[in-house]
């Protein structure tokens, strides 16, 4: 009888202090699923895990495969606690071993635009090619990937005679990773990117962000380690990169039109023609800057995007938008000697920004760095001041410049123009 409870003891003391630790975690994972439901902050804003629950074993595999925090193991299976959170990396994917989880775009209350792509990332025209942002995967690591595999595919539809191999449009971390593709496989490419500067949409992050990203593989250069790494040494790496490889990009070169040309393509650009068999599209989902639509908005004092804050030192800036960029530009900017900053949101909630981001506000608006005014819209713009509406309440700032990061209106109506299927999705693969 000793013997036996000498044995049974000690399992049932770790049996007992497993499920106490257990029960402990499922009670904070509800408190931070029902802190963002009371929020508002249930919509995840790229593409996330759906959960199938009777599939679903409660392993927690996901939830520590995770590293933003947004999945818990509540009732023994796996949610979606604090869906803002989510970046749409897969880990959780990756790590679920019971097939329990499948990655989708949108939501049923928000929609999400994304071209209909092949397995090689061809769309439905064939000799077009989409990857990284555009087809819904801004994740840098997902993006080089992307490139990498369809510019393999690109490699078996070569260019005859004098034609292109491949026009390559965007020298963000798709383009780049295609370019180098390209390069390594002898292709007759050219690479256009309408900015002054490498990077895509990272080129436009605020000084010093911090980005997030995994060990990634490029061709030529191989595998390449990162973690946290801030915006100015990404793009320092990544200008390494075409340094070290003799990579010709052109800058400053702005693809205008795509048309079909016998068995291929036709790609006019501000700067040049370019007869190719292929076309890679590697280009962000910003498109055209949503702008606001109020008088006085074409003055020079009106921006769309943060370069530099160092420019706003001792002026007063309005900062028009909800999302990580929004926060991240009047942070950047509140940081400078002298500034006054305010941000306006027509919404009750910041619903769709990084938990980092919303605590930094939260402490920047304690200590007067940052005024929020939630429920407010710009009505117009003067050259020496901004009038918002809050509800039915009218103000009236005094202002220097003013910065709206609304985003950007997806450039459907060129990818339809060519011929390229887009389809919106609501919460599907």
């Amino acid at each position: 009888m000793w013997t036996f409870l000498l044995y049974i003891l000690p399992l049932f003391l770790v049996l007992f202090f497993y499920l106490r630790r257990n029960r402990h975690q499922e009670e904070q994972h509800v408190d931070v699923l029902n802190a963002a439901v009371a929020s508002g902050l249930t919509e995840p804003p790229s593409m996330h895990p759906v959960f199938n629950l009777s599939k679903c074993i409660g392993s927690g595999s996901c939830a520590y495969a995770c590293p933003e925090g947004a999945i818990g193991i509540i009732r023994g299976k796996g949610h979606l606690i604090n869906p803002t959170l989510c970046i749409g990396h897969g880990a959780c994917l990756a790590s679920c071993p019971h097939d329990a989880i499948t990655l989708v775009f949108g939501t049923e209350k928000r929609g999400m635009d994304i071209p209909q792509l092949k397995p090689n990332f061809e769309t439905n025209v064939n000799g077009i090619y989409i990857a990284g942002e555009l087809g819904g995967m801004g994740l840098i690591r997902k993006a080089v990937e992307q490139g990498k595999q369809a510019l393999e595919s690109i490699t078996k539809s070569r260019g005859s005679g004098q034609q292109l191999d491949v026009v390559i449009v965007g020298a963000g971390p798709a383009g780049l990773s295609a370019s180098l593709g390209a390069m390594e496989h002898k292709l007759k490419s050219v690479t256009v990117e309408q900015e002054i500067s490498l990077g895509g949409t990272v080129y436009h992050y605020p000084r010093n962000k911090i980005v997030m990203t995994a060990p990634v593989t490029l061709p030529i250069i191989g595998q390449v380690k990162m973690g946290e790494i801030s915006k100015e040494s990404l793009l320092e790496f990544w200008q390494g990169v075409v340094t070290k490889t003799n990579l010709k990009i052109n800058f400053s070169e702005r693809m205008e039109k795509i048309a079909a040309h016998g068995h291929g393509f036709t790609v006019t650009t501000n700067k040049a023609t370019y007869e190719t068999k292929n076309v890679l599209l590697a280009i962000g989902r910003r498109g055209t800057p949503r702008k606001l639509g109020v008088p006085g908005e074409e003055q020079a004092k009106v921006v769309y995007r943060l370069v530099d804050p160092e420019q706003y030192r001792n002026q007063r800036v309005l900062v028009v938008g909800g999302g990580d960029s929004a926060l991240e530009a009047a942070l950047a900017i509140a940081d400078e000697p002298g500034t006054s900053v305010t941000i306006s949101y027509r919404s009750e909630a910041f619903g769709r920004v990084k938990q980092k981001n919303r605590e930094r506000l939260q402490q920047a608006e304690q200590t007067g760095r940052v005024k929020v005014v939630l429920r407010s819209g710009v009505k117009a713009i003067s050259s020496e001041g901004v009038t918002l509406v809050k509800e039915e309440d009218t103000m009236e700032l005094h202002n220097d410049a003013v910065i709206v990061c609304a985003g950007g209106i997806l450039p459907t109506p060129f990818l339809k123009e060519i011929g390229i299927l887009v389809e919106t999705k609501h919460g599907t693969v």
